[in-house]
């Protein structure tokens, strides 16, 4: 689907050359060409019309003086730098062009006819006069030599294995006939044939190909020879092959000519046999070939022809360029250079740099210079039917693919136009409105304009393609030629003949043309402004004028044109960009600014160029032939083998095989670079895999097919997830439901997307959406796909970032039962009929399933047996309905309606046999109403249905109640269902305090018996839960005497000693057994002193104060002192290992500093063996003795809990275990500070100032003690560190590494946080007696 467009050219012809060339090559610096004429060496740089350096050989005499002498061969040699020339009579010369010295190498007595160099420059092959061959090296020493013409075949000759004769063999399309065929006599050669050897090598260099007149049929014939001149082949019998030889560098084919009806381009491979053939548009005798030519990368080949039959004048010459693709031969340019003598071609090159540059040499000493890049022509519009047009040149022929209608492989089309003369340029109408319209450039420089529209009858000219013909009718419209202009502009220029003098054809309005021509310098170029001359003769032809020129200072290598802003980007030599307002009423030639205001100007030399708007910015795309794509002055990438625009839209294609597509409404530059040069993420919709070397073609607008075309030649058409869901979205936006629904169908996108795109939209318009989609089996499509999840935040992000998805969802209901409802009310509305099984479907597809309203609406369509054509059937219904749910599910629904009819419509559609679920259904009918549908609830396993059911079958049943709720644990539903007044009750209650006992959860049970008035056993539930006031009530509910009261209230104090509850303990003796002295010693034994004060008083028994009271509040005072002075001890003993093996760690951590393990950046602790351990491997092995401790009792877990924090000296995470122990001293300390102030109260009381204030002192010192190592032991980062922990959920990689560098790495890690706070201290009670001070 390419075209070759000209970029530039460019030529010289020196006023000082003097004889005829006859032969050249190109020079080592660049823009030289070195010419041999009958007088010597010339070398000519193309950007002065001067011979900047001769060799004169007459003056050696290597060359005749009369003009006689003939060049075969020249080839610069740079390594050398030197020239080497052949002449034909035999001599090999070396000429220097700096010091114009001439060396001859070697001389062959019978003449040279040709010389050819390998393209490594290591072998130079020579044909004599003698027919021979003779290979030498570089140096000119002789490998081998050896004669042109051979009888035997060569080394690959082909074996013959004795398969049976020819006429027994298959012969395919050609018939049985084939085997009869005589062998046909080969013809000689043509008459213009100028017998000369012809000599071509393999790209590789490895085989060389040479093509000569054998002497015996007068016909040629091809052989192939290898590097040692070894032959390896020769080729088959052709009659009337010609001249023209060339070896594709690629090295699978060798092209020729042969004579046949039509001149035929034939091609062999290196075996000798003829492999495909292409036709040249000429008739037999018109024209003869002189040179066949491939360009360095096999992709074009140059045809230099002549005319045959001239009278009295010069033939006419030609250049074609030929290009193949899907296995079809496109005439893609046509040069003709006239007839005058001195615009003859001598020769003409491809550039080995330069791929497709193009080297032309004529007879009057005119050097041309052509560049080519291959192009797509396709409509630039966006709002018409014709806007995904795509011409491709086809010599007299442009064959339009209409890929708005279909996509039609190539070499197909959809129609095509004929043409008078070699098409060279296509262009489509600027104007959207009219972007499918064309002008074509042929080779006479004719312009013919076709348009759409207004033509009435059929244009003979324009034919259909593949869409049209076998009786079917074409919809595609076609275009008419409208008028046809003659271009007099730069055909001619300084009298010079130039072919496509002009190039970058560009249709700008009506009769409005824009082309580019050659300046009066070479480096220079003109905008030629061409308008239409008003004709007065009814003459077919008209003329295009030049309005106005515009010199450009600088040579123009590309254009691109933007209709909206009547903008024209032109790209020159140097790289600049230059913007040309061409709607002006003067035209603006000035610098294309970027928004900073700088002129741009692209790194590199773009091929292909775009205008866009990234935001609000107008910028300029380029693509360069590396794959570098460029951003006004920016490269973004470097692996992009097309791009194509399309509304906010960029895609490209990369060479990673994959297809990209960016939106650049809201996406800055940096936004493109990093999405171009980083991979996307797997499901997202910017990038897809397309397959290996597809390009993009065109975008459909309005549409969403990217066409991409394969190395091959075939096309592919994708649906990029990206433009997909931009188009719905502008859908569904417009309320086109329709078009959206078909697309996501079609397209397989979630249908969820016309939900989320816009909630509340759609609530609003669900009746027209109904209307739209109006196939029933469509709405059922889209209710089976709802999920509750927001696809415009999961599987299709918007790419601008713009959602309009806002949440209309009631915080009560969820998504998909809101959109059932919806949706069902609406048809309800409209047709309840006709949407029946949609109906169905809302309720089906509800969470929980509405199974029940369902099977009762198809009752219901059983019952109304209307005779509505449109009305679906039960049958029908029902049927729809088993295919949504299992009918086995559908059964037990339907038994739960208790509908026995309804049961059996649903069995008689599943697979279950009637004699299991008839009898069945039989007995269950005879039973009573309640106890049926008990039956029933209790076989669907709804036992809270069945209870309720069951409750009201009367007291014969309530055994049958009971052992159903003990079975399933219904008790809660089970009382709701009784007064409590009633026995049944009481029963209830009872099991369910007996199932609470049994549980161990002794206090809600009591709470159960107590209301239903089992008090006997809410007594000992009290007991058991340790409520002692509740258990009283109970005894006294229950008329307890005196006596065993008291023992009920002493055996339950006896429980509440050994939980601790001394003060409880003595409420109970002293009020229930009335035993004081028993109750004070308990008061006594838990240091309540006030409490025992009280009774003392109480009962005047003031001798306990002395028998029992002081000894125990002087015992009391030794106890406390002593556990203060070892949580000292201790306190001080702790604290000065934390410091050592702080000390420790901090001299560890530095030691490696310099050499860091994997692991430093987690390390923990060293110990004094300086043996590191770090918290990642110990993490690791604890999780691992931990996930084998899990499976033993909890005991053992909370040992090795307990366990995990060691204080053995230098074991892995001592500090931890030495903050845990310091807290906990802390801890008890703070604790005991309020008992420890009710005691000094005592002591100060009965006299007992020393003991009291020693402990007060003691206290006192210990508090400091702690208050001040506080600071010392948690210290301010180790605080910190347990607010931000360096690793955890929130941590990235960033912010360990920072923590790292700050040495926060200091910081354990715990998986106790808590341990790294301070305790608190309580500060507010004031423990101190000032009296004691």
């Amino acid at each position: 689907m390419r075209n070759l467009r000209l970029l530039r050219n460019g030529g010289c012809r020196p006023a000082a050359a003097t004889g005829t060339p006859q032969c050249f090559c190109l020079g080592t610096e660049p823009g030289t060409v070195l010419v041999g004429s009958q007088h010597g060496l010339v070398e000519l740089g193309s950007a002065r019309d001067e011979v900047t350096r001769e060799v004169d050989l007459t003056v050696e005499g290597f060359m005749p003086e009369d003009g006689s002498g003939c060049i075969v061969g020249i080839e610069d040699l740079p390594e050398q730098e030197c020239v080497c020339v052949a002449t034909a009579a035999g001599d090999i010369l070396l000429c220097s062009l700096s010091t114009k010295q001439v060396e001859c190498v070697g001389s062959v007595d019978s003449g040279l006819s040709t010389m050819s160099w390998s393209p490594d420059q290591e072998l130079v092959l020579l044909v004599t006069g003698q027919q021979t061959l003779i290979m030498m090296t570089r140096e000119f020493e002789p490998i081998t030599e050896k004669q042109l013409h051979q009888d035997e075949f060569g080394e690959g000759k082909f074996v013959a294995l004795g398969w049976g004769k020819k006429e027994t063999q298959f012969h395919g399309s050609e018939g049985k006939q084939a085997a009869h065929h005589k062998q046909m006599e080969v013809s000689p050669t043509s008459a213009w044939d100028d017998g000369r050897p012809r000599v071509t090598w393999r790209g590789d260099g490895q085989f060389v190909a040479v093509s000569a007149v054998c002497p015996e049929t007068g016909a040629r014939k091809v052989r192939v020879w290898n590097r040692e001149l070894v032959l390896q082949s020769t080729s088959e019998p052709v009659s009337g092959l010609e001249q023209a030889l060339s070896w594709k560098p690629s090295g699978n084919l060798i092209a020729s000519t042969q004579e046949k009806p039509n001149r035929h381009v034939v091609f062999l491979e290196k075996n000798g046999l003829l492999h495909g053939e292409f036709t040249l548009p000429f008739q037999k005798g018109q024209v003869k070939v002189n040179e066949l030519l491939w360009n360095a990368d096999s992709t074009i080949l140059a045809i230099w022809l002549e005319d045959l039959q001239v009278d009295n004048s010069n033939p006419n010459s030609y250049v074609q360029l030929w290009t193949t693709g899907n296995y079809h031969w496109y005439l893609k340019q046509s040069l003709h250079f006239g007839s005058l003598e001195e615009y003859q071609l001598v020769s003409l090159l491809w550039d080995r740099e330069n791929l497709y540059r193009l080297h032309v040499l004529c007879q009057g000493w005119h050097y041309f210079f052509y560049d080519w890049h291959w192009t797509i022509d396709h409509g630039m519009g966006e709002n018409s039917q014709h806007m995904a047009n795509v011409a491709v040149i086809d010599g007299d022929k442009v064959l339009v693919t209409a890929f708005q209608h279909a996509v039609v492989p190539p070499p197909m089309c959809t129609y095509e136009l004929q043409l008078q003369q070699a098409v060279n340029q296509v262009a489509f109408h600027t104007d959207p409105k009219h972007s499918g319209d064309m002008a074509v450039l042929d080779a006479d420089n004719k312009i013919s304009v076709y348009r759409y529209g207004q033509s009435t009858t059929s244009d003979p000219t324009v034919r259909l393609g593949a869409v049209g013909g076998n009786g079917f009718k074409a919809a595609v419209e076609t275009p008419y030629l409208d008028k046809t202009y003659r271009v007099d502009v730069g055909s001619s220029n300084n009298g010079v003949m130039n072919p496509l003098g002009l190039r970058f054809l560009t249709w700008l309005s009506d009769d409005s043309f824009l082309v580019v021509g050659q300046g009066q310098d070479a480096a220079q170029s003109v905008l030629h402004h061409l308008t239409a001359v008003p004709h007065e003769t009814e003459a077919e032809e008209q003329r295009l004028s030049l309005r106005f020129s515009v010199p450009v200072d600088g040579e123009v290598i590309s254009l691109c044109c933007t209709p909206a802003t009547k903008t024209i980007a032109l790209q020159l030599a140097d790289r600049r960009i230059l913007k040309y307002v061409w709607d002006a009423s003067a035209p603006i030639l000035e610098p294309w600014r970027s928004s900073s205001g700088c002129a741009v100007q692209f790194p590199y030399p773009c091929m292909q160029a775009s205008i866009t708007r990234i935001g609000d910015e107008e910028v300029i795309l380029g693509l360069t032939d590396r794959c570098r794509f460029i951003v006004n002055d920016t490269e973004v990438a470097s692996n992009i083998t097309s791009f194509a625009t399309y509304n906010e839209f960029l895609l490209v294609t990369t060479n990673s095989h994959t297809c990209q597509c960016f939106c650049l409404k809201n996406m800055p530059l940096k936004a493109l670079q990093a999405g171009l040069s980083s991979a996307a993420a797997p499901n997202s919709e910017t990038l897809r895999k397309v397959e290996r070397g597809s390009r993009i073609i065109t975008v459909v607008p309005q549409d969403t097919k990217v066409v991409l075309q394969m190395p091959r030649g075939n096309l592919e058409t994708v649906h990029h997830r990206a433009l997909v869901l931009a188009q719905i979205r502008k859908w569904l936006d417009r309320l086109m439901f329709r078009e959206a629904f078909q697309s996501m169908r079609k397209l397989r996108i979630n249908l969820n997307l016309l939900y989320d795109h816009n909630p509340k939209v759609f609530l609003e318009n669900a009746e027209n959406f109904i209307r739209q989609i109006d196939t029933v089996s469509y709405i059922n499509l889209f209710f089976t796909e709802l999920k509750e999840e927001d696809f415009t935040k999961t599987m299709y992000p918007s790419l601008n970032g713009s959602s309009k998805a806002q949440s209309y969802q009631h915080p009560d209901q969820k998504k998909v039962n809101l959109i059932c409802d919806v949706m069902r009310v609406a048809m309800e509305n409209i047709d309840p009929q006709k949407y029946c099984l949609s109906i169905l479907t809302a309720h089906v597809k509800k969470s929980p399933p509405e199974l029940e309203i369902a099977l009762q609406k198809v009752h219901d369509l059983r019952e109304n047996n209307t005779p509505d054509v449109k009305a679906v059937s039960a049958e029908e219904a029902l049927k729809y309905l088993l295919f949504l749910v299992d009918v086995n599910e559908l059964y037990d629904y339907s038994l739960g309606t208790y509908d026995f009819d309804l049961v059996i419509m649903v069995a008689e559609k599943s697979q279950k046999d009637p004699k299991e679920y008839l009898p069945f259904l039989n007995t269950l009918r005879k039973m009573e109403t309640n106890y049926q549908r008990y039956t029933i609830d209790k076989y669907l396993k709804r036992y809270t249905k069945a209870l309720g059911h069951l409750s009201k079958c009367g007291p014969e049943h309530f055994s049958e109640f009971l052992n159903l709720v003990k079975d399933q644990n219904q008790y809660c539903e089970a009382l709701k269902l009784y007064p409590p007044s009633t026995q049944e009750y009481k029963d209830i209650s009872d099991a369910y305090g007996e199932y609470l006992v049994q549980k161990q959860l002794y206090e809600q049970a009591a709470l159960i018996f107590a209301r239903a008035g089992i008090f006997a056993k809410a007594l000992d539930a009290f007991q058991d839960s340790g409520s002692w006031q509740q258990a009283l009530c109970m005894a006294t509910r229950l008329g307890y005497t005196k006596d065993k009261l008291s023992s009920l209230a002493r055996s339950m104090a006896g429980k509440l000693v050994e939980q601790r509850k001394h003060a409880e303990a003595a409420i109970l003796l002293e009020q229930y057994t009335e035993d004081y002295e028993e109750a004070l010693l308990l008061l006594l034994e838990g240091a309540l002193w006030e409490e025992a004060l009280r009774l003392i008083h109480k009962y005047g028994r003031l001798d306990i104060l002395e028998t029992n009271f002081k000894p125990a509040i002087l015992e009391a005072q030794k106890s406390q002192l002593i556990f203060l002075c070892s949580q000292k001890e201790a306190f001080l003993r702790h604290k000065s290992r934390l410091q050592v093996v702080r000390e420790l760690k901090e001299k560890a951590c530095e030691s490696l500093q310099d050499y860091e393990t994997p692991n430093c950046p987690e390390l923990d602790l060293f110990s004094e063996t300086s043996s590191v351990v770090t918290a990642s491997d110990m993490s690791s092995k604890y999780s691992h003795s931990n996930s084998r401790i899990s499976v033993r009792s909890s005991k053992n877990r909370r040992k090795a809990e307990r366990k995990r924090y060691s204080l053995k000296e230098g074991s892995p995470f001592e500090d931890i275990a030495l903050l845990e122990v310091l807290g906990e001293n802390v801890r008890a300390v703070e604790t005991v500070k309020g008992d420890i102030h009710i005691l000094l109260k005592q002591l100060v009381l009965f006299g007992y100032n020393e003991q009291a204030g020693t402990l007060q002192q003691v206290l006192e010192e210990v508090l400091q003690l702690v208050e001040t190592s506080i600071p010392e032991i948690w210290t301010p980062h180790l605080q910190q560190s347990s607010v931000n922990p360096v690793l955890g959920p929130s941590s990235t990689a960033n912010s360990i590494m920072a923590a790292y560098q700050q040495k926060r790495m200091m910081t354990p890690v715990v998986q106790d946080p808590e341990l790294l706070i301070p305790p608190k201290l309580n500060k507010n009670l004031q423990w101190k007696l000032h009296l004691l001070q």
